[in-house]
């Protein structure tokens, strides 16, 4: 379960308007924080980003499953799945086993997913993984624009 605080930044962040994956990346943040704190571990930071973006979709943020092709088809059912639940009006509780089994499971995974290094590494290679795809973010994009304005007018 999302920590109150994780939900009403994500809140405010749709009042603002901003994107979905925006809201996510607050559930993302607790997560590495959970990390860092000691809470528990996580194999690698893909999987600790995956485990937040779980959280955002459970907790209801309008954060689509990858298309497909893009995206293990496990990765992506796992995905619908958390992104119904988030947005149906019934809520199960998890059973305590499964809970219990869960973080058992987490806490033997190592803390350094979440150092500096390993973060800077992942958003490296992530952002030449878009590059290669071809899709740039809207970001990068507009610096790139700015650079060439500049250029011309130099």
């Amino acid at each position: 379960m999302p920590e109150k605080a994780t939900l009403e930044r994500a809140r405010r962040d749709k009042r603002e308007g901003k994107s979905a994956s925006t809201q996510a990346g607050e559930f993302v943040r607790e997560e590495m924080e959970h990390i860092r704190e000691g809470k528990h571990g996580a194999r690698n930071t893909k999987q600790a980003i995956a485990i937040g973006l779980s959280k955002a979709r459970r907790a209801g943020v309008d954060l689509k499953p990858p298309q497909k092709g893009r995206a293990k088809e496990s990765t992506r059912k796992s995905a619908e799945r958390d992104y119904r639940k988030g947005h149906s009006a019934q809520k199960k509780s998890t059973s305590s086993k499964r809970s219990s089994a869960r973080l058992k499971a987490l806490k033997r995974e190592p803390r350094s997913a979440a150092s500096h290094s390993a973060l800077s590494r992942q958003a490296k290679s992530a952002a030449q993984a878009r590059r290669r795809r071809g899709t740039v973010t809207a970001g990068a994009s507009r610096s790139s624009a700015r650079k060439t304005s500049q250029r011309k007018a130099a």
